[in-house]
């Protein structure tokens, strides 16, 4: 579940990336939550 949030995320970012017309700070936002979301899940991984 996690996982699928952070790659939708992603695509999301990049993109923004592609077209520069997009919320340029929100698509950056996003992209950190991505990030987030994967390092939560790796550390709860671990734990498990």
């Amino acid at each position: 579940m996690l996982w699928t949030i952070a790659v939708i995320l992603l695509i999301l970012w990049v993109l923004g990336l592609v077209s520069s017309y997009t919320l340029g700070g929100f698509i950056h936002v996003l992209l950190v939550l991505a990030i987030i979301v994967i390092i939560v899940q790796v550390i709860q991984g671990r734990r498990g």
